[in-house]
Parts: structure tokens; sequence; C-alpha cells
């Protein structure tokens, strides 16, 4: 099949946590036999941002650990209809600009054959929905929403039947246990700090946790106002600063654990979504201690695949823990593998989204992937 994917950057993960995903869902594709294309537009502000902090050095690791993946730059929507005239399947990212999204679903409704599916994995349909309600979503044949909380939000506006929930996960071709194990020190925290939405929370879960067990801790991410910098300071953090995505296995194989603070909206208001670290942190092989977050949709064991926190004080105990006892470290990991070997793989999304492509009637019968223990979720 012939899939085109509208992102805002495939090349940059610079604040732009859903390149992580793409890559790795595009080049399961690819190895797949399937024809795949991305498209992104010229002035992408998450590109802008990494050229001009580290310039073309980089993209190093992006072009050295996926390089079968290539996009296309365009400028507004012109030749729009050329480039997607042979399509099977077009997914159109949330993170475009509405005057995009809407003509792409004006070709789809004026006879374009392909299959249009919208992609949202972000917060905004409840933390600012009236700018998802800019999209003219007409046209379009359905919605993939990256957890059921949102799924459900997207029903209530009229989809119906017509919304998958489709959950981010690891692209395990690289996010995998180093070959050989050497020394592990500390902590390591690999996040942006974002508009505020978690402060309070970095603060009480992952900084003063860390201090009081004695654990250095590595902090790496973008967006870290001067009094953010002054708080890590503070607590005795050493940040980093900006990480390209490619290079966090390598990071997680030098850390004893690291820690999962979700944003405020993720705990609030669409519980049972996790951050997309989560998935790879389990699937590199490194202890994870989480703050508080529901789990609602089973997507692993929590106290076996990792540990959970109520308050910084239990978090505290938890660090201290994986300090002191390998053999609980072993087994945390051991557990995180297992999950997402059997779940949470690009090359589960991959049977799932073929399995949504049969219901749409996009997709033949035979599923192209491997076998897998469990059916893709229904929607």
């Amino acid at each position: 099949m012939r899939f085109v994917y509208l992102t805002h950057s495939l090349a940059s993960c610079w604040n732009h946590g859903n390149a992580h995903f793409l890559r790795g869902v595009l080049r399961e594709l690819i190895h797949r036999g399937h024809d795949v294309r991305a498209m992104e537009p010229e002035d992408a502000w998450s590109l802008e941002n990494l050229l001009r902090d580290h310039g073309e050095a980089g993209l190093d690791a992006y072009r050295a650990n996926y390089p079968e993946l290539r996009s296309t730059a365009f400028t507004g929507t012109e030749g729009l209809e050329a480039a997607l005239s042979d399509a099977d399947v077009v997914i159109v990212h949330e993170w475009n600009e509405p005057s995009l999204v809407a003509a792409v679903g004006r070709l789809r409704r004026l006879g374009a054959p392909f299959t249009l599916i919208f992609h949202d994995t972000h917060h905004r349909a409840v933390s600012d929905p009236e700018a998802i309600r800019t999209f003219d979503l007409d046209g379009y044949d359905a919605v993939l929403a990256f957890g059921a909380t949102l799924s459900e939000v997207y029903r209530r506006w009229g989809w119906g039947d017509r919304v998958f929930t489709w959950h981010e996960a690891a692209d395990t071709r690289l996010f995998h246990p180093p070959e050989a194990e050497g020394p592990r020190e500390g902590l390591v925290w690999i996040g942006n700090w974002g508009d505020g939405e978690r402060t309070a929370e970095l603060e009480g879960f992952l900084l003063r946790p860390a201090r009081e067990a004695g654990l250095p801790l590595d902090i790496f991410g973008v967006r870290y106002p001067e009094e953010a910098r002054a708080m890590l300071e503070r607590h005795g953090a050493r940040y980093r600063g900006w990480l390209p995505n490619a290079r966090a296995p390598e990071v997680f194989a030098r850390h004893l654990a690291t820690v999962h603070v979700p944003r405020r909206f993720y705990v609030d208001m669409l519980p049972g979504i996790p951050t997309i670290r989560v998935f790879e942190a389990l699937a590199c092989g490194i202890p994870l201690v989480s703050a508080p977050w529901r789990d609602e949709e089973g997507l692993f064991r929590p106290g076996q695949d990792y540990l959970t926190a109520r308050d910084g004080a239990e978090m505290t105990r938890h660090l201290l823990a994986l300090r002191d006892d390998p053999a609980l470290r072993r087994t945390l990991v051991e557990s995180g593998l297992e999950t997402i070997r059997a779940r949470h793989s690009c090359a589960h999304r991959v049977d799932e989204l073929m399995s949504i492509l049969f219901r749409l009637g996009a997709a033949p019968v035979r599923k192209l992937g491997p076998t897998r223990t469990e059916e893709a979720p229904a929607p």
C-alpha cells in the first residue's frame, strides 16, 4: 500500500514527541514492503529551533539511526493534489495548520480515492477544545486518538465508531537494552519543561526525591527558562540540554533508573495516556518509577513493570530501594521488557493500524505483520 503521512516534522524531535513514534511506525511499514512518504511544512517550528540551536549537526543522530526515512518539504497547499494522487492512505497529524487539514479533507470530499485519517496525539481536545474545533474534518474517514479518554471526546463530537484508539509505542529496532551492560549511576529524566504544566510535580516527584536519596540526577530537554534552571541548580540536578531522541537508549544505558512525571492534563483530564518515555524507557531495560498516574486501560502492570509513588516521600523510598537492591532492579527490567515485547512495539501498532484500515475498507484481509499474541483493540 502507499502511505502518506503529513507531519509537523519527521527530521526534528526538538519539542516534538510525536516524531519518536512516527519514525518507528513509518520504518516498520517500510520493512513490511509498503511505499511510505512523509511530508512536512518547509518552515516547521520544531526543525527551525533545532537548526538554530544545533545547526545541521543536530540532525546527525536521526540520519544515522533512520537511514530508511525521508521527508518532503512543502509550502502552503500548492501541489497537494499531485502529491497525494497515488496514495492509498493519507494520515494527517494534528500539529498541522488548519488550512492544510481542511485542504486535504476537501480533496477527499471531492472524490480523492485515498482513505483519510486525522491523528491526534495531544491534550488540546480537552485543554483547548476550540483549537481543535478550528480543524475542518469534513471529508475525513476516521480519527486515530492516542488514548481511550481522547477517543471518547471525539465520540461525543459525533465520530462514533469512526474513532479508534491508537496508543504510542516504542520503536524496538532502536529502543532496546544495551548489547553489553556497562556501569550505571544515578537518575536520568528526559523531558521538556513546557509551559508550567508540571512544575510542582517535577520538584515534588523528581528533584527533591533525587536529592533526598543522594542520587545524582541528569536532566535532558528543551524550553527550560531561567527560573527552571535555577530550580534544578538548587536541587543539585545537572541540566544537559537537548538530547536527540535517537540517542536516548545510550543515555538510559548509563543510568540506574528513570522517573515518569506526566503532565497535569494526562492525570486529571485524559487519564490513562502515558508519555512515550514510559514505552521507550521500559523497552531500553531501565527501571522506572512513576508519579501518580492511573493506567485506566491496563497498558502495563503497575508495581510489576514499574513502581508507583503516591507522594514525594514514597518516591524517595522507591529510589533508595532501587539504589540498594540489584534484584529489584532486575525484576522490574525483566517485567517491563516482557510487556513491551508482548504489546507495545511499533510493530504491534502497525498490526493495529492494518486492522483499522481493514475495518475502513482500505486494506486487504491478509495480515501483513508478524503473528501477535493478541488482536488489535476494538474501537
